[in-house]
């Protein structure tokens, strides 16, 4: 069945509407970035660039680092990015933009999107400088309040038992990304479980001139356990997309996998002065991985 115009929407170039790409514009592997000037900081990288395409926060290039054909796009900030990029990708390679209908199931294209971003970090364990790569993330946003996610035993545990340490109204999510790309990029990085925020600010415990409803917030995230068979589950960093991510990449069929270069320490209430030698190590390390 066809996908209508208003939801499938296409440039007059045919290429998707926000990302402003057609399907040759992309590899399988795709690197992602929060900002759009940190893209060319990836790129310079490459042995070549072969495209260049930037529309709105969306700065896309595509070229070759030794033989190997590489995307880096960026995403901007926080999970509704993210629904646009994910849904946008996955249409250039699982949908036939001329005649708007899926690929069949059996057809269907994997990609692998590896998100390089900064993070603080919750604990006091992870230094500011530790490269850090997340198992699991826990979604505070309401993005999947529209998805049918699919969670695990130990994903609905850990999600039910946030909401009541936060005493939210509403139950977040849980999601385990890749393990497969985890294993192969997270070598020697602090594997953690990163908390997904819809916010810089308040969500993240930040004050300025406006008070927060939880004064205890950043001690609640930090204080967080659940116990299983699996061993203990704790909150070790936040950032703003990583949820979103593993969410969409699980229900689309796509490897996803965060790494997480980490510039701040609430616990210690350090920030890094180097950060972008920490966020530059981490780039590198994951393109001499692929």
């Amino acid at each position: 069945m066809a996908i209508p115009e208003s939801e499938l929407i296409l440039n007059k170039d045919g290429s998707i509407y926000h990302l402003n790409l057609i399907p040759d514009h992309i590899s399988d592997t795709i690197i992602t970035v929060g900002d759009p000037e940190r893209v060319a900081t990836v790129s310079q990288h490459f042995d070549s660039i072969e495209t260049k395409i930037h529309k709105r926060e969306f700065v896309t290039h595509v070229g070759y680092y030794h033989g190997k054909r590489v995307t880096v796009i960026s995403s901007g900030m926080g999970t509704d990015n993210i629904d646009i990029l994910l849904n946008e990708l996955d249409a250039l390679v699982n949908v036939d933009l001329f005649t708007r209908e899926a690929r069949p199931l059996e057809e269907r294209i994997s990609l692998r999107i590896i998100r390089v971003g900064t993070s603080g970090s919750l604990q006091p364990d992870i230094p500011v400088g530790s490269l850090l790569v997340s198992e699991h993330a826990v979604g505070l946003d309401s993005l999947m309040q529209f998805y049918p996610l699919v969670e695990t035993g130990l994903e609905v545990d850990v999600a039910r038992g946030v909401q009541e340490s936060l005493q939210l109204e509403y139950r977040p999510y849980c999601v385990r990304g890749s393990d497969l790309l985890r294993e192969q990029l997270g070598a020697g990085m602090v594997v953690g479980n990163t908390l997904t925020c819809p916010g810089f600010y308040g969500p993240q415990g930040r004050v300025l001139r406006l008070d927060l409803r939880m004064p205890d917030l950043i001690e609640k995230f930090q204080q967080f356990r659940h116990h299983s068979a699996e061993g203990e589950f704790r909150l070790t960093n936040f950032e703003m997309e990583t949820a979103g991510y593993y969410a969409l990449g699980r229900m689309l069929g796509h490897d996803v996998v965060s790494l997480n270069a980490i510039v701040a320490n609430r616990a210690t209430g350090e920030f890094a002065t180097n950060s972008e030698a920490i966020i530059n190590n981490l780039i590198a390390t994951t393109l001499s991985r692929l």
